[in-house]
């Protein structure tokens, strides 16, 4: 029989019922209920955390038949039923100070309907407090609360501070009936991409217990290397065979693509689910996790921060920083949490965490994402212009190439001119990071001044940029440094190039070529 690849199935009775494959992680569920109360988890869109919690709700709903086989089966041996509250916060646009008021109503109204309410109980916080009290007087059994997505609302309203102000204050009362209700509940659980406000919307949730970075659960959503290959191994010789590649090079291949997320320091790697799913579905390797989700209000804020993109390559940081959000606006935990950037390494003696792109998917993806923010072209022309740059480079045609690149300094929006020199940085990393995927690219910055060297099988460029200064100076400062030299004995044709950016015109001024 076909195996079946749960895409985009989240619900675990529907999951168990059809067939479709799943990755036993019920020995950690069980783990997680056994062990505490209160927990919080951060992962990255389409990572699982809805199927965590399907999967805990179907255990605390008693459904030891959608368990034959797997953990759980023999680590339980009671299987109580118990009332849940399952709130969802995906299924929403949340542009109105409303709009999390209307779906709060809409999931209250329901809960109304099984376990009664009460005239006094008029805000959102106060009906939640009375329907988990009037659940465990009807039910004879603590309440388990499920709440996945806790954090859209506040995603969606990045960059309106009104609004998000309205949503944490809702949030935050609403939230802080958990610990009010300490003596009616069995466990909580909530789920978001990011930890908006650990200060704010949780302060007054402080028996919360953060497992997003505990080494115990690091694989409680997403597939590990032994996973792969003891669930998909048979997947992996077919794979390999339809693109005509040995195993090993496969096997390779995934891991560069998909592999590397990693959410506390040392820890094993962790593959993203979807796209892994949907290579073997598919039986072919492409950018599937980040094709399904547009991450603009992460540009809002590097935008907002006039970040400078090179530095997102090699971001040094304290677990204070990855464990806050966007309290003082910084933008990398909000990259960092909704995996664009993962953990490479830590610094023992002062505390600080090496971040990075966990794989190519990302890296190429999240780059490619940006030009259009930042370079005058839209989404669509994007990937055709890097392209035709790549072809460019490769053919010799340094002309066409400066001339294109000016196109892309052309029209630049206002709010980022403001920052001529910055807005000038990043349109030349974000460009040249995309054809270092295509060519080998090696890119420098310093105080008003580029080098850059590209590398392809049948030419060498050796690239200095300025800024108010002049192509001249640029081209003499190549001979004077002798940044040509480690090539001078190559076969290949080599370019030297002095390019100077203007402020005054917003653009590439002049390229001279020796």
């Amino acid at each position: 029989m076909k195996k079946l690849y749960p895409i985009g199935i989240q619900n675990f009775e529907s999951l168990r019922n059809d067939d479709y494959l799943y990755i036993d992680k019920t020995a950690l569920v069980y783990e997680l209920v056994s062990s505490g109360r209160y927990y919080f988890l951060s992962r990255p869109r389409r990572f699982g955390k809805s199927l965590l919690i399907s999967t805990l709700e179907a255990y605390f709903q008693g459904r030891k038949e959608l368990f034959t086989g797997l953990a759980m089966e023999k680590l339980e041996k009671e299987w109580k039923r118990y009332p849940i509250l399952h709130l969802d916060l995906n299924a929403q646009k949340y542009d109105k100070p409303d709009s999390l008021d209307n779906i709060l109503n809409d999931r209250l109204a329901e809960w109304e309907e099984l376990y009664g309410s009460r005239p006094t109980e008029v805000s959102p916080s106060l009906r939640f407090k009375g329907i988990i009290r009037r659940a465990r007087e009807k039910e004879g059994q603590d309440v388990v609360i499920l709440i996945d997505e806790y954090d859209k609302p506040m995603l969606q309203a990045i960059g309106n501070e009104e609004l998000q102000n309205a949503y944490r204050n809702t949030m935050k009362a609403f939230y802080g009936v958990l610990k009010s209700m300490d003596g009616y509940i069995k466990f909580a659980l909530l789920t978001g991409v990011t930890k908006f406000g650990k200060v704010s919307v949780f302060s007054d949730l402080n028996n919360l217990e953060d497992i997003s970075m505990d080494r115990k659960y690091v694989s409680l959503c997403g597939i590990t290397e032994n996973e792969l290959h003891t669930g998909f191994e048979e997947d992996l010789h077919e794979l390999a065979a339809t693109q005509g590649m040995s195993y090993e090079e496969t096997s390779k291949e995934m891991k560069e693509r998909y592999d590397g997320y990693h959410f506390t320091a040392n820890s094993e790697g962790i593959y993203n689910p979807f796209s892994l799913l949907n290579t073997f579905k598919k039986m072919q390797f492409g950018n599937y996790w980040f094709e399904t989700g547009t991450p603009t209000y992460l540009v809002e804020l590097l935008k907002q921060n006039r970040y400078n993109l090179e530095k997102i390559e090699n971001v040094e940081t304290s677990a204070d920083v990855l464990n806050s959000i966007y309290n003082d606006g910084s933008a990398i935990p909000v990259i960092y949490q909704s995996g664009y950037l993962t953990i490479k390494g830590y610094d023992k003696v002062f505390g600080l965490y090496s971040l990075g792109f966990p794989n190519r998917e990302v890296e190429e993806g999240f780059i490619q994402f940006l030009l259009p923010f930042y370079a005058n072209t839209n989404a669509v022309d994007s990937p055709f212009a890097i392209r035709q740059f790549v072809g460019e480079i490769c053919t010799g045609n340094y002309d066409a190439f400066f001339r294109r690149l000016q196109s892309f300094f052309a029209d630049t929006p206002y709010e980022l001119a403001k920052d001529v020199e910055l807005h000038y940085q990043n349109v030349l990393f974000i460009v040249f990071k995309l054809i270092g995927f295509y060519v080998k690219a090696e890119y420098h910055t310093s105080e008003g001044r580029i080098d850059l060297v590209l590398q392809t099988d049948k030419y060498i460029y050796v690239m200095e940029f300025k800024l108010e200064g002049s192509a001249e100076e640029a081209l003499k400062q190549i001979n004077e440094k002798h940044y040509a030299l480690p090539f001078e004995a190559d076969s290949r044709e080599l370019f030297k190039i002095g390019i100077n950016f203007s402020k005054k015109t917003r653009n590439i001024e002049k390229w001279l070529v020796e």
